[in-house]
């Protein structure tokens, strides 16, 4: 220890070894000042911080030690000290040779005489600096981090696609809006349930822990997007797009699931295949009508002298009492009056006639068509039924051409019938259910392969023997039902025999419905 001789403090004689020893090993600045602010005494440390040899320090001032502005600003401290008031300052000080600043803490501790005279006081100064320097470095992070927080939280919160992170037990740890909007689970009730039970269906979640394990075992499965199918609150499912990523922490493993909702996409997709398989069949339907209008055009005229010249024959054989000829006649007649009806439908359908839109009671619609066919079925042995209530709602299209589809439908399953055994029947029924009416022709007979099932309706595509159908009448009559605003379908329930519903809106439904107003003309032969 180091005590200048012409300090007014007394010296410190009794235990001054001692003191000297435990001064200079504490890890604090130590100096002792009298009433003058001169330096009395300093330890180890404060001479090393100083960076001059203590004869160079003792009997000088604080200010002259420190830097006057430092003195001033801190004189205060000293002065309340000398006032016998333990007093402590903590802040950031100018280093004396330049360099950076340092932060410290200052204890001012009153020097009193056994009379309890102040004579002076002990500055006690704690070097800070890197501890300070830490915690700054600290709170950046922490801020950092928080922003960081803040901004994932916004961006999943805005996210439009759902957001759903997990942990390695798969449980959910971050549930986002849009994951609530697509799956129907409040965000607080999602939270620490596994995704297995809440967005997987139960005969996916054995494949789903099944990959999830792969996650844990393996990175080669993040970032990959896949298909599949997830589960809404309410137990429907929806396809998704899925894709995972890894998020490392220092306690533990998370895994983001970014899921997009595809049921928008998918029922786009389908419209879109819808559409073109329409166009592809309009198109078909518009290039081999151009040529069967020339090809019926070209057979009218030779069909007609046909027609003629048997009528001519026919009434000769009458005249000559020939029943021979006049069979014969008859059945040239027939025949080109079968070609001549196949001719009209080339034309009807070349044609393109557009819809003459009434009011149309379903009831006298099926009648009218029962009793146009129902001789022919009678003496085929095939009993018609009917189950249309004549309080049905009106329907808005044109007669015609609804006529002509019902009476296509009747006769197919008419000639379906041929070749089975009795009993044999054909039943119209028809039911309404909110703004749609339905009406079905179903029969017993040998119903519709399930291999032909989607071919059905296409143009010129036919099940029976050759020369007896064009393959047109399905075709012609989806395309009516649909110019309509409705549908035209094979049911898939029926277990034998075959059964066509034709879905069509109610009038005041119709109304509201804009469709072209070229159908596909009707056509009466040909399933």
């Amino acid at each position: 220890m180091s005590i200048a001789q012409d300090c007014e403090v007394c010296s410190l004689t009794a235990g001054e070894a001692e003191l000297r020893v435990l001064l200079d090993n504490i890890p604090a600045r130590v100096a002792l000042l009298d009433r003058q602010r001169r330096h009395c005494y300093v330890n180890q440390e404060y001479v090393r911080f100083v960076g001059r040899p203590a004869e160079a320090i003792l009997g000088r001032t604080v200010a002259e030690i420190i830097g006057v502005e430092p003195f001033t600003r801190l004189r205060p401290y000293g002065e309340r000290a000398l006032a016998g008031e333990p007093v402590s300052w903590e802040g950031w000080m100018p280093h004396h040779e330049g360099e950076e600043p340092v932060y410290v803490q200052r204890h001012y501790v009153p020097f009193r005489r056994p009379s309890g005279q102040v004579d002076g006081y002990f500055i006690l100064t704690r070097d800070m600096t890197d501890l300070k320097r830490s915690e700054q470095r600290l709170a950046a992070q922490v801020a950092a981090l928080h922003e960081s927080e803040a901004l994932a939280t916004a961006v999943t919160t805005a996210a439009l696609d759902c957001v759903v992170v997990i942990d390695e037990a798969n449980r959910i740890v971050v549930f986002n809006p849009a994951a609530e909007a697509t799956f129907g689970y409040r965000r607080a009730d999602a939270i620490g349930r596994t995704m297995a039970e809440l967005m997987v269906p139960p005969a996916l979640r054995a494949a789903h822990l099944n990959v999830f394990n792969r996650y844990l075992e393996s990175r080669g499965l993040l970032g990959q997007r896949i298909e599949m199918e997830a589960m809404r609150s309410d137990g429907s499912t929806f396809p998704v797009e899925l894709a995972v990523t890894e998020v490392v922490l220092p306690e533990r493993r998370l895994f983001t699931a970014y899921l997009r909702d595809l049921t928008a996409a998918k029922r786009a997709e389908a419209e879109i295949r819808r559409q073109r398989n329409a166009l592809h069949e309009s198109e078909k339907l518009a290039g081999f009508g151009s040529l069967l209008a020339g090809v019926a055009h070209e057979l009218n005229n030779p069909l007609s002298i046909v027609i003629g010249h048997a009528d001519l024959l026919e009434e000769e054989a009458q005249e000559a009492a020939s029943p021979a000829i006049g069979s014969r006649a008859e059945k040239i007649r027939l025949a080109a009056q079968r070609c001549a009806q196949t001719v009209r439908t080339f034309l009807a359908m070349a044609r393109q006639r557009g819809i003459r839109r009434k009011r149309v009671e379903p009831a006298a619609l099926v009648q009218v068509v029962l009793d146009l066919l129902g001789d022919e079925c009678s003496a085929a042995g095939i009993e018609l039924r009917c189950n249309v209530p004549a309080t049905l709602p009106l329907l808005q299209g044109d007669p015609d051409q609804l006529h002509h589809v019902l009476t296509n439908l009747v006769i197919n399953a008419r000639q379906a019938l041929q070749a089975v055994s009795q009993p044999r029947w054909i039943e119209v029924a028809a039911t309404v259910e909110g703004s749609v009416l339905e009406i079905a022709v179903a029969d017993n007979g040998p119903g519709v392969a399930e291999a032909l099932r989607g071919r059905i309706f296409d143009p010129f595509f036919t099940t029976k023997k050759p020369g007896a159908g064009t393959g047109i009448g399905l075709a012609v009559s989806k395309g009516i039902v649909e110019a309509h605003g409705g549908t035209l379908t094979l049911d898939h329930l029926v277990e034998s025999g075959a059964r066509f519903v034709i879905r069509l809106p109610t009038a005041q439904e119709a109304a509201a419905i804009v469709r072209p107003a070229s159908p596909r003309p009707a056509a009466i032969n040909g399933r």
